[in-house]
């Protein structure tokens, strides 16, 4: 056993690096006597089968934020921090019932097209400019941080030179093929993902049983620390601040999971890509499955990691590799990176290649909706109205590649972060609650007019950032420290904005660009009910288990 890589190592991680790119470039290819148009390069021509669109969409969720930053908080706080990802696969299938139908009929390119065509070209932009802020400053530079994290913690290599690196590899194929290139590398990208987490997992629990296999490790597990395998928090756990217990489930994190799974730009674009709305939804419901194993991959990985850095006959038997870049409470979110350095030669060049690919998929796919929302809602809205197809895709590329330069240099400041999955969930958070309301009220209350939407988003992010920052200074408020709560309660007071201000400007009419809803839109096939029924019961029983 030896820290950092070996030659087999190399060859593996080197031979996925030629794949992924060989496969990018070749579906990005123009066929004979056919220019690339904005159709082909942010939407794939339309022409995802569901396969694709359900691992596309895992790829480009899973990323260093969960290999690195979830099973950081696995570490931390234990098994509570799945709860994202379960909670995420019934968000899927409310996103695939609900607000596919309406997107996909409207026949979008954005999401920020969508609040264009319901309210206005004003509050498009206003929320455009949102958006852009958020995947560059927040989530571009933290997933490059975290992927730079990774690769100085297992190779050595210096963070800003593996922050360039993987730069430049997503942007290799992404920025030339767009959608297209993104969504078919992502399918090989999961193959490597889900495997490479698996080997970890195996090693980690295989580790802690003394060489007795997955099932024993698990067992002794949750022996050594049962604390760490309960899904609703106490008041008194030191983690209440993050996770707050039953609020959890009834609370703010599904204001994180339906904005994240409903209204983010870099996840639906995959739906939106699809042959149809039947294959769109088919493709949710195999993400919503996946999401009920991805805990096993990203969480008890982490959990596995506290108990044998706690356990001193385990780590004397790991020799002087175990005492390298060693996990702790204020350190969490090395344990997946420390995790690796005990793989075999060639596994752990899989197992890195798994990383590589949840980093770059992530990547991948944000620089193409970033530049899908800057190129659509901004360039040729503002700019170039008269952009033809090859200018259009030419910006898009340009874009990208700002967005990414931006991002690389913003990436080595988060340095000082801890457990930077719950860092980038409650950044996130100040802006998501406004977002969320727009919407909701904009796709289901005809009532909503344009200008109690603006008001909506534009007062959602001095009361987010007024409820994150009261408790600070007044004991009075201490109730809002959790910041899930805050998170809710903005949504709350957000959509308490619209609803008033509809009110006051239409005096209780509909509004004329109201969408019309009816039964036979959410229509859905006995496929994906009863696929849909056996994820619910899936849930139940998980939660039953570790309630």
């Amino acid at each position: 056993m030896t820290a950092g890589f070996d030659t087999w190592d190399y060859i593996v991680f080197i031979a996925y690096a030629i794949l992924i790119l060989g496969v990018g470039l070749w579906v990005s290819r123009d066929k004979e006597g056919h220019e690339k148009n904005a159709e082909d390069y942010f939407l794939a021509s339309k022409s995802l089968p569901w396969w694709a669109i359900g691992t596309s969409l895992i790829a480009a969720n899973i990323s260093a934020e969960q290999f690195i930053g979830m099973s950081g908080s696995g570490f931390a706080l234990g098994l509570a921090i799945a709860s994202y990802e379960w909670m995420a696969a019934l968000t899927l299938l409310i996103v695939g019932k609900y607000f596919l139908p309406i997107f996909i009929e409207k026949g979008l390119y954005t999401i920020p097209e969508f609040v264009e065509k319901r309210f206005s070209t004003n509050l498009k932009t206003i929320l455009a400019i949102f958006w852009l802020g958020l995947y560059i400053f927040v989530n571009l530079a933290s997933v490059l941080y975290l992927g730079g994290l990774a690769i100085e913690t297992i190779m050595g290599v210096d963070m800003i030179y593996a922050i360039i690196g993987l730069a430049l590899f997503a942007s290799a194929y992404s920025l030339y093929g767009g959608l297209s290139a993104v969504a078919w590398t992502d399918v090989i990208q999961v193959v490597f993902l889900v495997l490479g987490g698996l080997v970890t997992t195996y090693l980690a629990l295989n580790t802690v049983s003394g060489g007795e296999g997955i099932l024993a490790g698990f067992a002794k597990v949750v022996e050594a620390a049962p604390e760490k395998f309960h899904m609703i928090l106490d008041e008194s756990n030191d983690n209440y601040v993050n996770l707050p217990g039953i609020w959890v489930l009834i609370g703010g994190l599904w204001v994180a999971n339906i904005y994240y799974w409903g209204f983010n730009q870099y996840i639906i674009q995959r739906t939106l890509a699809a042959k149809s709305l039947k294959e769109s939804q088919k493709g949710i419901l195999l993400a919503a499955c996946l999401k009920l194993v991805i805990p096993l991959i990203v969480v008890i990985p982490g959990i596995a990691a506290y108990v044998m850095v706690n356990d001193p006959a385990i780590m004397a038997n790991l020799g002087e590799v175990g005492m390298l870049n060693v996990p702790s409470t204020e350190q969490a979110d090395k344990a997946y990176p420390w995790l690796l350095q005990f793989l075999p030669t060639g596994l752990k060049g899989v197992a890195f290649a798994a990383l590589a690919a949840a980093v770059v998929s992530s990547l991948a796919s944000m620089l193409n909706s970033t530049s899908t929302i800057f190129t659509m809602d901004i360039y040729k809205q503002y700019i170039n109205p008269t952009a033809n197809d090859k200018a259009t895709v030419n910006m898009g590329r340009i874009s990208a590649a700002v967005a990414l330069i931006i991002a690389v240099i913003v990436a080595p400041l988060l340095g000082g972060i801890d457990q930077a999955f719950q860092f980038i969930q409650e950044y996130t958070g100040i802006v998501s609650p406004g977002i969320l309301a727009v919407f909701l009220l904009g796709l289901f209350w005809k009532k909503t007019t344009n200008n109690a939407a603006i008001w909506g988003a534009v007062l959602s992010i001095p009361i987010a950032l007024a409820l994150k920052f009261l408790p600070m200074y007044v004991d009075a408020f201490s109730f809002l420290e959790p910041w899930m709560h805050q998170m809710g309660i903005a949504t709350v007071l957000s959509i308490l904005i619209v609803m008033v201000i509809s009110h006051l400007e239409n005096n209780g009419a509909d509004d004329p660009k109201g969408i019309e809803i009816t039964k036979d839109l959410f229509k859905t096939t006995p496929l994906f009910n009863m696929g849909s029924f056996a994820v619910c019961i899936v849930l139940a029983v998980l939660y039953a288990m570790f309630w």
